[in-house]
């Protein structure tokens, strides 16, 4: 159990069945009553954010979350399909479950799956990928600006900023976190 005194930004709860993680939170203590925890809740599954109070002394269930290393095998049209690592089970997220990282990932890549209560809920990709570049327009003699960029697409359609010496068939290194070009990659 948590109590509302240990609440704090991170903390993931349950409530009404659902899993919240606290996004935002602030400590009130008027001049009479009980002390205030208001706080911004996001649920995990819908991604829906909400304001509320608690009161000291509310306790709340703590969500029963596990994570499991899956790896990406591939989209069928409807349901994006992963392999569990260690037990070859498989799961299935659909695009909104998968959000932004479906723009990032590719077959065959390892990623932490998060599980409420046996269930997918949401994946987290490593922090680095690296994808092949399969558009870029070519560098025009002149375009020397300081901190000029093109756009380049990725092979899975994610379009990118990255400087004007990247190439069609370049391999590159994307942050996942920010989703924008780290560095080349050799080799």
């Amino acid at each position: 159990m948590i109590e509302s005194g240990d609440l704090k930004k991170g903390i993931k709860l349950e409530i009404d069945g659902d899993p919240y993680v606290v996004v935002q939170f602030d400590f009130v203590k008027p001049g009479k009553g009980q002390a205030l925890y208001k706080c911004r809740l996001k649920n995990m599954i819908t991604g829906t954010q909400f304001d509320r109070t608690f009161r000291s002394g509310d306790k709340f269930d703590e969500a029963n979350l596990e994570e499991a290393q899956m790896e990406y095998l591939y989209f069928d049209g409807e349901r994006y399909c992963f392999m569990n690592t260690s037990n070859f089970e498989q799961e299935f997220l659909t695009p909104g479950q998968m959000g932004e990282a479906r723009s990032l990932i590719k077959e065959n890549t390892v990623c932490s799956m998060l599980f409420h209560n046996l269930k997918p809920i949401g994946i987290t990709l490593p922090n680095f990928v690296d994808l092949t570049v399969t558009q870029a327009d070519p560098w025009v003699k002149g375009d020397t600006a300081a901190g000029s960029t093109k756009p380049a697409t990725l092979e899975t359609g994610y379009v990118v900023q990255v400087p004007p010496f990247i190439e069609k068939g370049e391999r590159i290194r994307i942050d996942t976190r920010t989703g924008q070009y780290v560095e080349r990659v050799k080799g």
